[in-house]
């Protein structure tokens, strides 16, 4: 009704301009003798308006027409949007002449829009809402989540790194300065939550998405600006997790090969200043954290290339600050490298410093008992160095590498041959002269990636 009251006053205003232009044309020939003998504009509107009776807005509208309007063609164009706003005059005041005639308007347009705009529904109608968190607006996607030795850390998409065959180069992967290298890589998505477990043994929280994004060949920003770390204590474990309430267990093993076992719910309630997840001894640090189901078996890997595989259920669960138990016996100087579920279905790949490696089936790694010095995983030849890192993978997977210089490769599993655990291994990356490989990831294979190699790399 506002609207047709609206337009009926815009016609009015309309057809009052036009009447008076009608006029004009019909006396042409005296308008324009008054318009020639007027001595100013002023004075032909005052002539035309005694002349012809006409308002002070339609000698307005008469004095600014240009002379086109006066040739047929225009004439006629005039004519016919008289009819039309006469039309529409009626139109607007029998809508408005009742409510009857108001409800058939609306009806009619309803409809036109039904037909024209009219569509199945899109948007889905639930009986039950939930509280909308700002979490909901970001887009739930893989990224690879990079540490540098001198503490900088940051995320980017895995699609970043596109696929090469094994043992190339690799891409540059961060822009490190000479003393700092790549020294962890893993890969989560943005909705996890992610618990940093630090050499301390204490745990602090963060959402993947409020890591700092940034580019392929940037340093990222200081974990010191991320987390709220003490002293000298340095990130040395990640852990992504999307459920802190669910039926898991935090697994961690230290460095001198004491391991713990943790109900998950323990560590459910997130504290800006962190917490401790583990009692250490002196120099010991914590290097490793795994989710279990309390039911799985458990394979430790060392440095100096030996390893043991136990069930989980050795450990009992224990209290959050307890100090835990012996995983493996080391030898002197040997440490801990690497912790994986040992899933039958799955294979070990391990990784020398020197690029080289090699996938045994689970099943050549006898089940021991916790407490063992373990069985050779690895040869550490000259050839090969020491083990930098230990996964376990099937083919659907793919291998990230991290090179101390900051170059990053990225390789199909299913390239790398499955061979006896006794033996030394094949090339799986060739670091630069001086560098050596410092980390190891497992990301997801997938059939949409380009598998083109960027510029500069070498397959």
């Amino acid at each position: 009704e506002r609207r047709s009251r609206h337009r009926l006053t815009k016609v009015l205003d309309r057809i009052h301009i036009l009447e008076g232009r009608q006029l004009v044309l019909l006396n042409i020939d005296e308008v324009i003798a008054i318009i020639r003998k007027a001595s100013d504009t002023d004075d032909a509107q005052k002539k035309l308006i005694k002349r012809f009776k006409l308002s002070e807005i339609q000698a307005n509208a008469i004095l600014a027409m240009r002379l086109r309007r006066l040739t047929g063609l225009e004439r006629k164009e005039l004519d016919e949007e008289y009819k039309q706003v006469l039309m529409e005059i009626a139109r607007l005041r029998t809508i408005l002449s009742g409510r009857k005639t108001l409800l058939a308007e609306v009806r009619r347009e309803v409809d036109y829009i039904r037909e024209t705009y009219g569509d199945e529904r899109r948007t889905e109608i639930l009986s039950e809402t939930s509280e909308f968190t700002v979490e909901d607006l970001i887009a739930e996607e893989d990224m690879v989540v990079t540490v540098s030795h001198e503490g900088y850390i940051k995320r980017l998409p895995v699609s970043t790194y596109r696929s090469q065959r094994r043992g190339g180069r690799g891409v540059a992967g961060m822009d490190t300065k000479e003393e700092d290298f790549v020294q962890d890589l893993f890969i989560a998505s943005t909705h996890d939550q992610m618990l940093f477990f630090t050499n301390t043994g204490r745990l602090y929280w963060r959402k993947v998405h409020e890591l700092p994004k940034a580019s392929r060949t940037a340093r990222g920003r200081s974990i010191a600006n991320v987390l709220d770390l003490k002293g000298e204590e340095k990130v040395t474990a990640f852990l992504p997790v999307r459920d802190l309430s669910a039926d898991l267990f935090v697994l961690m093993v230290t460095k001198l090969g004491t391991i713990k076992k943790t109900d998950l719910k323990l560590f459910s309630n997130p504290r800006t200043v962190g917490i401790i997840a583990i009692d250490l001894d002196k120099g010991d640090e914590l290097i490793a954290v795994l989710l279990t189901t309390g039911q799985d078996n458990i394979l430790i890997a060392t440095h100096h290339g030996m390893s043991i595989r136990f069930p989980e259920s050795d450990v009992r669960p224990m209290g959050r600050q307890a100090h835990g138990v012996i995983g493996i016996r080391l030898e002197k100087g040997d440490r801990v490298i690497g912790v994986s579920l040992a899933k039958d279905e799955m294979t070990v790949l391990s990784v020398t410093e020197n690029g080289f490696g090699k996938r045994t089936l689970v099943s050549e790694y006898r089940l021991l008992h916790r407490g063992g010095s373990g069985v050779i995983n690895i040869k550490t030849s000259e050839r090969n160095g020491n083990v930098i890192g230990m996964l376990t993978v099937d083919d659907r997977d793919e291998l990230v590498l991290a090179a101390t210089n900051g170059i990053v490769i990225r390789s199909a599993i299913k390239d790398i041959r499955t061979i006896g655990r006794n033996t030394q291994g094949v090339k799986l990356m060739s670091p630069t002269e001086g560098a050596k490989v410092s980390a190891a990831a497992r990301a997801v294979g997938s059939s949409k990636e380009d598998a083109l190699t960027e510029e500069g790399a070498t397959e």
